[in-house]
């Protein structure tokens, strides 16, 4: 059964030092609160999942939370660069950043893999990158039964997965809807997960499309409101345009990061 408890004591009880750590959610539904938490409580020496790390993570690596990111893609959606990855792979500040990279495709089928309970995915892909040459984790297989030449990539299992979704009951069951990437599979890999949510209900009302993730898949549960902001969460909350332009200019400099570490994670509850 899933516990119900603030942000700061799931935090505190399910991430630790040194642990594998994925914040999931595609554009929408972005954990941004848990993972500032995970700021606020000074984690270090993790190992950072997530397909397309956006600025969640550039805040997390700026904060120097991370020794290690396994990723697809990584930008600041619709705006540019992210500042604080760059620096840290770049010039090594706050501290070193080992980097692997892999498709899309590849990481979903990791996350499959690993909710499965397997230890590797098999697809077609990477085929005319380089990333075979750079990473270590994408092998070549032979298919037994029709000789192709496939992809092998291991599967991820995680410390701990954390997600938003927009609402629990009581009982801690969870329920999302809208847009949704590979929220289950990663709450399903993991050794330990945390779900923050809108709202914890009496009764989840059905909604089309929904996923439920039944009380006994999930660790901890956390009523943050809004704590998906700058993204959003159906039903609930529109992404915040502004807030990504706004955070390259916070994120480009060092100083200005700090003073933002300060001012909106350090010295808040939650931060802004």
């Amino acid at each position: 059964m899933a516990e119900i408890t603030s942000l700061r004591d799931a935090v505190a009880q399910l991430v630790h030092d040194g642990d594998t750590v994925a914040l999931e959610g595609f554009t929408h539904l972005i954990p941004h609160a848990a993972g500032q938490e995970i700021i606020r409580q000074r984690r270090r020496d993790l190992t950072l999942v997530r397909m397309t790390p956006d600025i969640v993570y550039d805040q997390l690596i700026g904060a120097g939370c991370a020794k290690k990111l396994i990723f697809s893609w990584g930008g600041n959606p619709g705006v540019g660069s992210l500042h604080r990855f760059r620096d840290a792979v770049q010039n090594s500040w706050p501290v070193p950043l080992e980097i692997e990279e892999h498709s899309h495709a590849g990481m979903a089928n990791r996350y499959v893999a690993g909710a499965s309970g397997l230890p590797f995915a098999v697809l077609r892909g990477y085929r005319g990158t380089d990333l075979p040459k750079h990473t270590d984790t994408i092998k070549t297989i032979t298919c037994p039964f029709t000789g192709e030449e496939l992809a092998a990539v291991p599967a991820i299992n995680p410390d701990v997965s954390i997600i938003h979704a927009q609402r629990a009951d009581r009982a801690g069951n969870v329920q999302m809807w809208g847009l949704v990437g590979v929220q289950k599979e990663a709450v399903l890999a993991a050794r330990r997960s945390l779900v923050t949510v809108e709202e914890v209900v009496d009764e989840l009302t059905p909604v089309p499309g929904q996923v439920i993730l039944p009380t006994w898949a999930v660790t901890a549960v956390a009523e943050v409101p809004g704590g998906a902001h700058p993204s959003y969460a159906s039903g609930y909350s529109e992404r915040d345009n502004e807030y990504y332009a706004y955070w390259d200019s916070i994120g480009r400099e060092r100083d200005s990061f700090q003073r933002w570490l300060e001012e909106k994670v350090f010295t808040t509850e939650v931060a802004q």
